[in-house]
């Protein structure tokens, strides 16, 4: 996004540089930086107000009223990049190293309670082609399920997922069974070159529900 872009953006929205500088949690002087062109806008800013922008546009379609963004709460969610994976793979429950990953930015949905984190997507294995795909680059808001929930049965057929695995890293899978008994998920890729597999959940540190998804404007 360039200084124009968001200048624009920033109108169409009727906010001061102030009110969205509060609401992305950074300075006046930074958006004033922005809008002169004089720094690079951060991509996480990017996919912010333009999600800001179609909220706003898509309520103005269901309604006559005016949008109020006055109350308007975020809540920012560090996110684990193809870079900081690693990483978080080794400190997974340390929060000072969580605290020190990069955030985005999201409205906080009253729905939506708990503990966040998001991923960017690494490979292929879940793009087929489909609506339902997650593509390479795309980044993953994804809500935390508490080990004690491990024990029922997973909602896999609401949800996808994130897992933690102790080995094999981070992985991005639709959960097709859940061996409550044993204690063993199978899962499978979106692309039919992946074959299904199955992991015990005490190989898994972490499981995730995926929430919502970000994708740049220029991919499908």
């Amino acid at each position: 996004m360039n200084y124009l872009e968001f200048k624009e953006i920033r109108k169409k929205l009727k906010m001061k540089q102030a009110d969205i500088a509060k609401s992305i949690g950074v300075g006046t002087r930074a958006v004033q930086y922005w809008e002169k062109g004089e720094r690079k806008i951060p991509e996480t800013t990017a996919y912010f107000v333009t999600n800001l922008l179609e909220e706003q546009e898509k309520k103005l379609d269901d309604s006559a009223s005016p949008v109020i963004f006055a109350d308007l709460k975020i809540m920012n969610v560090p996110l684990a990049n193809q870079y900081a994976q690693a990483g978080y793979l080794n400190s997974f429950a340390d929060e000072e190293y969580i605290e020190s990953l990069p955030t985005i930015p999201f409205t906080d949905d009253v729905e939506h309670r708990g503990e966040y984190m998001c991923f960017e997507v690494k490979g292929d294995s879940m793009d087929n082609g489909s609506y339902e795909s997650y593509l390479e680059g795309d980044i993953i808001l994804c809500r935390n399920i508490r080990q004690d929930y491990w024990m029922s049965k997973l909602h896999y057929d609401k949800w996808d997922f994130v897992i933690v695995h102790k080995e094999k890293g981070i992985l991005v899978k639709r959960i097709i069974n859940h061996d409550v008994e044993k204690g063993i998920i199978t899962l499978h890729s979106l692309n039919e070159y992946y074959d299904d597999f199955e992991i015990h959940l005490t190989d898994v540190a972490k499981l995730f529900n995926i929430i919502s998804t970000r994708r740049k404007n220029n991919r499908r």
